[in-house]
């Protein structure tokens, strides 16, 4: 009997990517909605509220930063909105262990700066100079299953920056735009003085 549970159990156990579980922000696919027809976004999680965008029947990799009562908050444009969660299905592709969305970005303000993945690591982008591209040397995930906290190591020649990603609502202070990742940048090195930014992140596109 227990040789006939245990069989049955290693056979029919549900593998890791199967399990409904997820922490936002992550991103999901657009299901079930007719090709001739559109997902609405919404102003608000009503029916009734005003339509401010759509996003297409096979619309791939859409963000979601926050969820209410069988809905889905949702940027199009620089303006966050709200779909029908019903009609998402989403992904267990995102947050890969010790790895980076490869969609993820981040902005801050006060001053303006810009950090983006390259095909040579790390870009980090500001009006007071050119883009410095530095070496991803490491990224470190908090162990948790599907967990958006990141830590990054990113390097070159001036010196080293250091930056901590993690799940939380933020604003970029400029646009209606809603973020579900705060970001904080520490760049260190005998060729510059130590200096901080904050900022926000996003993963869709």
């Amino acid at each position: 009997m227990f040789r006939s549970l245990l069989v049955l159990a290693l056979c029919c156990a549900t593998p890791a990517w199967a399990t409904p579980e997820y922490v936002l922000p992550t991103l999901f696919d657009v299901t079930g909605v007719a090709a001739d027809d559109r997902l609405n976004i919404r102003e608000r999680p009503d029916p009734s509220a005003p339509i401010i965008g759509t996003l297409a029947p096979d619309a791939r990799e859409v963000e979601v930063v926050g969820e209410r009562s069988g809905w889905a908050q949702v940027t199009s444009a620089e303006r966050s909105g709200w779909v029908n969660a019903k009609f998402l299905a989403y992904r267990t592709d995102v947050w890969e262990p010790g790895a980076l969305p490869p969609t993820l970005g981040c902005v801050g303000t006060e001053p303006f700066w810009a950090l983006s993945q390259g095909a040579g690591g790390m870009v980090f982008s500001s009006p007071d100079g050119p883009d410095r591209t530095m070496e991803l040397r490491k990224v470190m995930d908090d162990g948790h299953f599907r967990s958006p906290v990141r830590g990054l190591i990113a390097g070159d020649a001036q010196g080293r920056l250091t930056a901590v990603i993690r799940p939380e609502q933020c604003s970029d202070g400029m646009s209606d735009r809603a973020y579900g990742l705060s970001a904080t940048l520490i760049f260190d090195g005998s060729a510059q003085a130590s200096r901080m930014f904050t900022g926000c992140c996003r993963i869709g596109h």
